[in-house]
């Protein structure tokens, strides 16, 4: 094993149809038309010194040591801001190159800290090597004077260029006085991450690098992506871990475990000890960027939480009882049978995880199907993007998104709807920021003003602040604009659609109840701003449209879904680079979760299981009769709990309690059950219920694959041995054998090759393919063997897109005089999901608890200042949380996230779901707010039983 090393080109590449020919020292190179100089001889093996260049940014020219000869040109121009000629002939190195070059270093050096030996970048230091590569060997100048380095003055008194070393930020340390004002991390701040958290204060001498308005990093806009950390060449921005451990030595590329981004990394190590978490330049979903999360929040793994053993106890008020695997394996194998044998086959089932490998859930829904012996298997999915499989299936003939992210990059004009990227899925937030910076419109849909609505360098075009509950009433009135204007694209319509259909739907949504003087009216919006964005949209160039939780989380999540993809097909913005209805998912692995079989009316490939020839396939590879009939949802599977029909589930890597609606019915449906099975890293809240805890392994620790948003199928790699002794899969496995399956995986490339074998998305993938490639997005098969970047390029998977009438029913859940506010919720970028992971991290300095957001008018019509304690309640339960005004929500409209068991936000929402699919209402629930003194009796009775039920028998000796 060794490093992992990536070659910085100074420069980025730049994309032309032109070619130019030049010489380098020598070298013939070719290279795009626009490249510079030094990435022109960097690509024919040729290193210019450097210090203010690093490719993940744009060219600066200030650092003065990348200085190069052009025959028939005077001067030495900077090789990073000149751009290659044809038949230039360069010199990267002379006598007087090397002259300037030592100089300049002189300069850099003689304000410098001379602790090279003890300095934590010592072996990673691009200052220590351009001084060797210059080949500097005495600094004139001397250390004395004027200087940054030195806390006292030679005279004697304070040095007050000087400036203390700012550790405030959990992460990484900035110590000025290690600074060269490269402007490095100025310059990724802005141009990579777009915050603009970071500036050049003073001039001349007094220049250094400042967060915000000479603010601590912690205190400043930082949001702790990481990218200043990896662009500074020295040892200014530092992260602790390296300072704690030291440099590592080698690395793996791996996927982040968190949002469905999917960024790729380079995990480096020394020994089994992760050092650090490096975006790879050459993971295709990230582009060599990351977020805080993926880039800094890997603590959880060995946080003293974490329960490492398995565990058992006889009943849920009895404390966990350490038992030895092969203890736990049997004992949970003979409860599945003794309760198939009382209340038959069905009594049991299982809820995969959005945060394990393709391959591991592939297995817990093969567990329950072969040897179960039922369909009794549900997924997150059902509560988050359930509805997208169904409206996209319906209309496009597929269950994902149609786009890669690079096709971001090809967009003139993005909406998003019911999403918020730089929270929720922050490096793809990056890249559309930098997209709207280069020129791109952006269209809003959301109750809440989120940041892309207006932050440092874009603003919105339009901002419709809909009623939450009138997704599919505003997009409607969207189409209806576009019909009645006649901005639709006949002559796709024509080719790619079903003109009978396109007519029965252009007939309906031109229909007066849905244009925008109506709807406005309903949804709360400023018609004139419904007219500007559909003719934006249908007119401004390539149009691609971005949406999350906010539209599938409805009663009229499939149906939003579908007025979606209406209006991609009415305005041809389906099937090429810049366009598309793309899904941003909410884990890691939700899409592969979906793509694996896990909803109880589809085998994987979304293959339904009334489907005969399907069945087959997996009856002779497994040996079995699989049941024909749908199982049960998750929903289903409490209800039935309830009724005393079903008393038996594994759930692995969820946490049902905390995440999903009407908390009360979901602990009664546990409650009820008679064998609960958690398999994860934490006693979650679903574990209080639970009566076998089998502890799972993390991201770290595994090999196998994640399917992010855009259908990418990348490479998981373990990089260390897991803590509890068995991967995921290895335990899934040990299940189905106990229970007499006889499978013998010893590896999860051999379950990627059966999910091959019998998956028609996936017949070309596997672990040979994914090294080569790097990754592939399915469809990846004879006909794409590559996979498929974009989807439905010649015609869509089920022949001819389908319209579909969308029609607008008003919610069941109501404001009325005693619940007058419509509750939303949502993510921030410092959580993620339940919090299981993040809470365990330092990530909690950015947000220790959840808070409720309030327009100053309402919270004023209740006497609430910021930071108060307010009940919420709704027809549902009821909890307390404090106040965060904010204009960010509309009057009427309160907004929380889900992050804090100890706010259990999910007691307020109700039991109202999607018609389609089940998927929960989490978007609108009827509340209202009044001021508390603190946590409800309800809150303070969970804590106390959540602690009961966490408590562990000492372990006891065998000789006692």
């Amino acid at each position: 094993m060794r490093l992992i090393q990536e070659t910085d080109f100074g420069t980025p590449a730049v994309k032309s149809d032109k070619t130019v020919t030049l010489t380098i020292d020598g070298n013939k190179v070719t290279v795009p038309e626009g490249t510079s100089l030094m990435r022109a001889a960097m690509e024919a093996g040729i290193s210019v010194p450097k210090l203010c260049a690093t490719d993940m940014v744009d060219a600066f020219g200030s650092c003065r040591l990348c200085l190069v000869e052009i025959e028939g040109r005077k001067g030495t121009p900077s090789s990073c801001t000149t751009p290659a000629g044809d038949g230039m002939v360069v010199t990267t190195q002379t006598e007087r190159l090397k002259t300037i070059r030592r100089g300049v270093m002189e300069f850099y050096i003689s304000d410098h800290p001379l602790d090279c030996l003890t300095c934590a970048a010592n072996g990673d230091c691009e200052l220590q090597d351009m001084a060797g590569a210059v080949g500097l060997r005495d600094v004139r100048y001397g250390y004395d004077g004027d200087n940054h380095v030195k806390p006292r003055a030679s005279e004697g008194g304070d040095n007050f260029r000087f400036m203390a070393k700012d550790e405030s930020n959990p992460y990484f340390t900035y110590d000025p006085s290690k600074c060269i004002v490269c402007s490095r991390c100025v310059r990724a701040c802005e141009e990579v991450q777009g915050t603009f958290a970071l500036t050049i204060e003073g001039r001349g001498f007094d220049s250094r690098v400042s967060p915000g308005m000479h603010e601590s990093f912690l205190a400043s806009e930082c949001v702790s992506c990481g990218a200043c950390v990896q662009a500074c060449p020295t040892a200014t921005l530092q992260e602790k871990s390296v300072i704690e451990i030291g440099q590592p030595e080698h690395s793996k590329v791996t996927t982040c475990a968190y949002c469905g981004v999917g960024c790729s990394f380079k995990a480096e190590m020394r020994g089994e000890e992760l050092v650090r978490m490096v975006p790879w330049k050459d993971g295709k979903a990230n582009r060599g960027h990351s977020c805080v999360k993926g880039r800094f929040a890997y603590g959880y793994a060995n946080h003293r939480d974490r329960i490492l053993n398995p565990m058992i106890r006889e009943k849920t008020s009895d404390p966990w009882r350490e038992v030895s695997w092969e203890e736990a394996l049997s004992h949970v194998a003979s409860e599945f049978r003794r309760i198939q044998y009382q209340y038959g086959r069905g009594a049991v089932g299982g809820i995969t995880s959005s945060r394990c490998t393709n391959e591991e859930t592939y297995l817990v829904q093969k567990l329950i199907r072969q040897v179960f012996g039922n369909n009794n298997v549900d997924t997150c999915a059902r509560v988050c993007h359930s509805p997208t499989g169904y409206g996209l299936g319906q209309t496009f003939g597929t269950s994902a998104g149609t786009q890669d992210f690079d096709s971001v990059e090809q967009a003139d004009v993005v909406v998003v709807i019911g999403a918020n990227p730089t929270d929720g899925h922050p490096v793809f937030g990056s890249r559309l920021k930098k997209r709207l910076r280069q020129g791109a419109k952006l269209i809003v849909i959301d109750p809440r003003r989120i940041d892309l609505v207006r932050s440092p360098h874009i603003e919105a075009s339009h901002h419709l602040p809909l009623r939450p509950g009138t997704n599919v009433a505003v997009l409607t009135s969207l189409a209806h604009v576009i019909v009645t204007e006649g901005l639709f694209d006949e002559a796709f319509i024509r080719e790619r659609c079903d003109f009978d259909e396109f007519q029965d739907w252009a007939e309906f949504v031109s229909q007066p109840e849905h244009s925008p003087e109506t709807v406005g009216k309903l949804a709360g919006i400023d018609p004139d701003e419904i007219r500007g964005a559909a003719r934006l949209y249908a007119t401004g160039g390539n149009g691609a449209i971005y949406y999350g939780l906010g539209v599938t989380e409805h009663s009229q999540g499939s149906t939003t879904v579908m007025a979606i993809a209406n209006l991609a097909m009415a305005t041809g913005n389906i099937g090429r680079p810049g366009v598309g209805v793309n899904p941003l998912r909410g884990q890691n692995n939700v899409q592969g979760s979906c793509d694996m079989g896990s909803f109880p009316h589809e085998l994987p490939g979304y293959r339904h299981v009334s489907g005969e020839e399907t069945r087959e396939i997996f009856e002779k590879l497994w040996g079995v009769t699989l049941d024909d009939e749908p199982g049960l949802r998750i929903p289903n599977m409490l209800d039935a709990a309830v009724d005393g029909t079903f008393m038996g589930l594994y759930v692995q890597g969820e946490d049902i309690l905390q995440s999903d609606p009407d908390t009360h019915h979901v602990a009664a449906g546990l409650a009820a059950m008679e064998c609960v099975v958690v398999h994860d890293l934490f006693l979650n809240e679903t574990a209080n219920h639970a009566h076998v805890f089998l502890p799972g392994s993390t991201f770290l620790e595994k090999d196998g694959t994640f399917t992010n948003a855009e259908r990418r199928i990348n490479r998981v790699r373990r990089v260390m041995t897991p803590k509890n002794g068995l991967a995921d899969w290895e335990v899934t496995q040990e299940i189905a054998n106990a229970m007499g399956a006889g499978w013998t995986y010893e590896h999860p490339r051999e379950i990627m090759d059966e999910i091959a074998a019998t998956t028609p998305s996936f017949a070309d993938v596997s672990y040979a393919l994914l090294e080569e490639k790097g990754s592939v997005q399915w469809p990846c098969n004879e006909t794409a063997p590559e996979g498929t970047p974009i989807m439905h390029l010649g015609g869509f998977v089920r022949g001819k897109g389908k319209f579909i009438r969308t029609e607008y029913v008003a919610t069941d859940e109501r404001t009325g005089p005693r619940f007058p506010l419509l509750l939303t919720t949502g993510r921030i970028l410092s959580q993620y999901n339940v919090g299981a992971q993040t809470r365990r991290t330092e990530n909690v300095v950015w947000h220790a608890e959840d808070r409720l957001e309030i327009h100053p008018f309402d919270a004023e019509n209740r006497g609430l200042k910021d930071g108060d304690w307010v009940r919420l309640a709704s027809r549902a339960g009821e909890t307390t949380l404090r106040a965060l005004i904010t204009e960010r929500v509309a009057p009427g409209v309160v907004y929380t996230t889900f992050h804090h068991p100890g706010t259990q936000a999910n007691v307020i929402t109700t039991d109202f779901s999607d018609w389609a699919t089940n998927c929960p209402e989490y978007k609108v629930t009827a509340v209202q707010i009044s001021p508390s003194n603190g946590p409800t009796d309800w809150q303070v009775e969970y804590e106390e039983q959540a602690r009961q039920s966490r408590r562990i028998m000492p372990a006891v000796d065998a000789a006692e």
